[in-house]
């Protein structure tokens, strides 16, 4: 039985809590939040795990679901203490140096750290394809306009009044989660995967066509030619997450406790 810890129970953890319940070879023990929802945690749980400020020793496994902060409050300290993290909020890997101390961290420790792919597919393929070599990775994420709102988009445009798809950033990936911190995990983890957050090219839309948040990944290369459109539904706790973003940290628990794995 391996004992994993949560940092954070907003909704994903919650839905992660509930999905995990009963699971015969992997049990979520403890949940990380901030002191002001320490209560609340509580009374949800109900004695089903245990509350705590820090990632405690019994741990196998470290799942964050809390936002970029949690990475450098908990995930860092715990691989130095040799546990090993899987991380959700991956765009905060676009900090200049965070991506090499977690790297030093996980050495330090013994220990590894896994980059979820949340919401976007085709992760696998497009790192397999960087081993030979790639020659561009363009990410577009395309949303309506409401989904831009309480970001410098609207300095950009007037979200009230375009009528056709408006082009908000186009830059690297590094931009792209520096400027849109909330909506930087997928353009990141594609970088990851791919060229790097420099070299990554990314085109954000506000688009009043659609009514879905959109990702399309075209990635060119020694190994051909790949295009990705995905089309998320939303996490119904919480629209701005995707349902998908959940299902991939679900399936990687999951696998932990199973024979065989894909």
């Amino acid at each position: 039985m391996q004992n994993v810890t949560l940092i954070g129970f907003g909704a994903i953890g919650r839905t992660l809590f509930a999905r995990m319940a009963g699971h015969p070879g992997v049990r979520i023990t403890h949940v990380v939040v901030p002191e002001g929802h320490r209560a609340q945690a509580e009374q949800v749980l109900q004695g089903a795990a245990l509350v705590v400020d820090a990632v405690p020793h019994g741990t196998h496994l470290v799942l964050e679901c809390a936002g970029h902060s949690a990475l450098t409050d908990h995930v860092l300290p715990a691989l130095e203490r040799g546990i090993e993290c899987a991380v959700l909020s991956v765009g905060a890997l676009a900090e200049p140096g965070l991506p090499e101390r977690l790297a030093t961290a996980a050495a330090l420790g013994g220990t590894q750290v896994h980059l979820l792919s949340g919401a976007i597919g085709g992760v696998d393929a497009l790192a397999a394809a960087r081993i030979a070599g790639l020659d561009s990775v363009t990410y577009t994420g395309r949303k309506p306009p409401a989904g831009w709102r309480g970001t410098p988009a609207e300095q950009v445009t007037d979200l009230d009044r375009i009528r056709e798809p408006t082009v908000i950033l186009e830059g690297s990936a590094r931009e792209a989660a520096h400027l849109y911190p909330k909506n930087a995990n997928v353009a990141a983890t594609v970088s990851l995967a791919g060229l790097g957050l420099d070299a990554t090219r990314v085109r954000l839309i506000a688009d009043p066509t659609v009514t879905e948040n959109i990702h399309e990944i075209d990635v060119r290369g020694a190994f051909g030619e790949m295009q990705i459109t995905m089309r998320g539904k939303p996490l119904p706790d919480n629209p701005k997450t995707s349902a998908l973003t959940v299902l991939s940290a679900l399936r990687f628990l999951q696998n932990r406790g199973a024979a065989v794995t894909i």
